[in-house]
């Protein structure tokens, strides 16, 4: 008798489990299981300032989230593609973040601004719509080597985030 009662119950978690199991990649993104490719079109900077290659190493840290830690697949066409995510660099600033008695900078800080939007073209609706912001810091004597580091880690920092927000909400 208690056996039989127990089945059904272990039928339907063994269902649940099965069903959760089709959606979770290892990263711990959550995604739907009908979007299936990912395309990431090149990333518009309206910063004005900036290491050179900054929206195209954005635009790589994005892709390795989105495409290379999931099972999306990554579409070069953006018509054809499940997922669009866009990114769009508002803002690039170096300021002193520490200053010497004698009113040098002893440290600089990298803020980086940027809005990312992922549209879910299946149903047109915007899984993410968020502006995101991070800091580096260098030591000025570090020069623009420094700075570039320093912005390599804000960037890595936003397409983290950007990845986590649009995940973690579907």
């Amino acid at each position: 008798m208690r056996r039989a009662r127990l089945r059904p119950t272990l039928a339907l978690l063994a269902a649940l489990v099965a069903s959760a199991v089709g959606c979770y990649t290892f990263s711990g993104a959550s995604l739907p299981p009908d979007l299936q490719t990912v395309a990431i079109p090149p990333v518009e900077s309206r910063a004005g300032s900036g290491p050179a290659d900054l929206d195209q190493r954005l635009a790589n840290a994005l892709v390795e989230r989105f495409a290379d830690r999931t099972r999306l697949s990554l579409e070069p066409d953006e018509a054809e593609a499940d997922l669009v995510v866009r990114a769009t660099v508002e803002r690039y600033t170096v300021a002193p973040a520490a200053v010497t008695g004698d009113e040098v900078a002893a440290l600089n800080r990298v803020t980086l601004g940027v809005r990312v939007v992922a549209t879910n073209r299946l149903d047109e609706s915007d899984l993410l719509d968020r502006a995101f912001t991070a800091t580096a810091d260098y030591a000025p004597a570090e020069g623009l080597a420094g700075e570039s580091d320093a912005a390599q880690r804000a960037l890595e920092q936003i397409a983290q985030d950007a990845f986590t927000a649009a995940t973690s909400d579907w």
